[in-house]
């Protein structure tokens, strides 16, 4: 029986889960969000996170404890992300879970935000194969190739703007609320995805690799030549989002038939997109590959999938020393193979 803290950014998140047989069983997963709080400032701001995780996680773990109608003395081990991540944000969430592992002297896991959003994917099936994974998210946009547990190999990596992060800045680039990604998906339903030929980059030296500063940049220029931006926004949205879903599909399928991957997996923030979804569906399907998506509740930021690679870390590793400390730059290099 674990207990997951995410604090990474700006969601408070606490889940509990267990083994129950085979399969993980997802007890509870709780999300406490400060969306609206940081829409007012166009963006997260990280002394207003901190703020409001401090306020948020005591109540919400005693929620998540008593939802379940189990007691603290229960909990076999608790896990909180430690990276990557808001420094002032992960503070909270890590020493908040460390403390209850102290005073309950059970074990505690620092879990890699990244790891939790690669391994999502399989929470209800709590068996990890061989795979292709894409993350995007507001910070990362990653392939990795997977073959099993513990296994990875980073071969594509954004080298500037991931692809959440582009929406973000592109919607602020357009006056839509924050965050951006939804309201760009939202417009975009009813514009023409090719009324503007916005740029794909091509990146020869690292095929697999994603740069989208140059799409965000070719976007400001179109938007300085459109005398009334608002007048073309559907298109401008369309025209946007399919450059952005075009280089994720293609390198992807690219990089599945390279590494000899029948299963492609998606993951991140970015992985709610509905377009996105279909577009690598179909893609896939057509080079005979299957794709298996994260469940909606577990694609953006939740403690869910921290609590769920705390479990496969507690059946595969010893726990980690109390004295661990957050790491905001956290990379999964020191479980990977770089190519």
């Amino acid at each position: 029986m674990i207990l997951a803290i995410e604090s990474s950014c700006d969601e408070t998140a606490v889940a509990l889960i267990r083994r129950n047989g085979k399969k993980p069983e997802l007890l509870t997963s709780l999300i406490s969000s400060q969306i609206d709080i940081h829409r007012e400032y166009g963006g997260v701001v990280p002394e207003v996170a901190c703020r409001n995780h401090a306020q948020r996680i005591r109540p919400l773990v005693q929620q998540a404890v008593d939802d379940t109608g189990l007691a603290l003395d229960d909990i076999t081990a608790f896990a909180a992300t430690r990276g990557p991540g808001l420094a002032s944000s992960l503070l909270v969430g890590l020493a908040y879970a460390k403390g209850l592992a102290a005073a309950a002297n059970k074990p505690f896991f620092g879990i890699n935000h990244m790891e939790g959003h690669l391994l999502s994917p399989f929470l209800e099936t709590g068996h990890i194969p061989p795979h292709l994974g894409l993350i995007v998210s507001g910070g990362h946009t990653l392939l990795i190739d997977v073959q099993a547990y513990g296994q990875y190999r980073l071969i594509g990596r954004t080298i500037d703007d991931a692809a959440g992060e582009a929406f973000d800045k592109v919607g602020r680039m357009l006056q839509l609320p924050y965050p951006g990604g939804p309201e760009i998906e939202k417009h975009a339903r009813g514009g023409d995805p090719k009324a503007y030929a916005f740029p794909r980059a091509v990146l020869k030296d690292a095929p697999f690799n994603f740069s989208f500063s140059g799409l965000k940049t070719a976007v400001l220029y179109q938007l300085q030549k459109i005398d009334d931006p608002q007048a073309h926004l559907a298109d401008i949205c369309a025209s946007f989002q399919a450059a952005v879903i075009d280089a994720l599909v293609k390198k992807t399928i690219r990089a599945a038939k390279e590494y000899g991957h029948s299963l492609i997996t998606l993951s991140g923030g970015v992985a709610c997109n509905r377009t996105l979804q279909e577009s690598l569906t179909t893609s896939a399907e057509n080079a005979g590959i299957k794709v298996q998506l994260t469940p909606p509740a577990l694609t953006t930021d939740n403690a869910g999938m921290i609590a769920f690679a705390a479990l496969l870390a507690a059946e595969n590793r010893t726990a980690d020393d109390l004295n661990i400390g957050i790491n905001p730059n956290l990379s999964l290099a020191s479980q990977m193979k770089n190519p």
